[in-house]
């Protein structure tokens, strides 16, 4: 599994001009390859005058989906370029749909390339993007007269506390990359003078 990938961080839209084409790059995050289309779809339907809605997507932390589109302009020239410039990012989870209006000046296939790459850069810089680390859900049990202190030393030491649980005691789940296991398994024993208990779970990604 990658250690990490990046994102984008919210929808939205960026607009660039080339020789008086119009292109309109939005960029979405999308959990599957279904909400990318439903993105695309979407799009599409909003811009139905448009010249061309290229598109591009890449699944996966690994990357393990990616697809694009040219929508009629010439072989190559569009949905290839922009997934180049995704995952020359390293985005992952994401959608790009660049909806060009044509401004009747012809760019040729280098020009059209250029174009379609840079819109998609162009909104990634705009919109701005997320960086999400792999990190293992690990699980502490410790005593109700613990419980307070702990979720505050947690707190001061920059570890988020995921959820509670409170029963005959008091559950909190944290997320450890996996290099700060056994740190995190001693301090955890020196905090609680050995009372608490660890339990490592599945594996899951999270904001950095």
């Amino acid at each position: 599994m990658q250690d990490e990938y990046r994102t984008v961080a919210r929808a939205g839209v960026h607009e660039t001009e080339v020789n008086r084409s119009r292109f309109l790059c939005a960029l979405a995050p999308a959990a599957t390859e279904r909400e990318a289309q439903d993105f695309l779809a979407a799009v599409r339907k909003e811009h139905a005058d448009a010249s061309h809605s290229c598109w591009a997507y890449v699944i996966g932390a690994d990357a393990a989906v990616q697809k694009a589109s040219d929508d009629g302009e010439p072989g190559g020239t569009a949905g290839v370029p922009m997934l180049q410039m995704l995952l020359r990012r390293d985005m992952r989870y994401v959608v790009a749909v660049v909806t060009r209006y044509y401004g009747g000046v012809k760019l040729g296939a280098g020009g059209l390339i250029r174009a379609y790459g840079g819109a998609v850069g162009e909104a990634l810089d705009a919109l701005g993007t997320l960086t999400r680390r792999r990190f293992r859900l690990a699980t502490v049990t410790v005593g109700h007269e613990r419980a307070g202190r702990l979720r505050n030393d947690l707190r001061g030491t920059g570890r988020e506390v995921r959820d509670v649980r409170y029963g005959e005691a008091v559950t909190l789940e944290i997320g450890l990359p996996d290099a700060d296991v056994e740190a995190f398994r001693a301090w955890l024993a020196d905090a609680t003078a050995g009372t608490a208990a660890l339990e490592l779970g599945g594996e899951a990604y999270g904001d950095a």
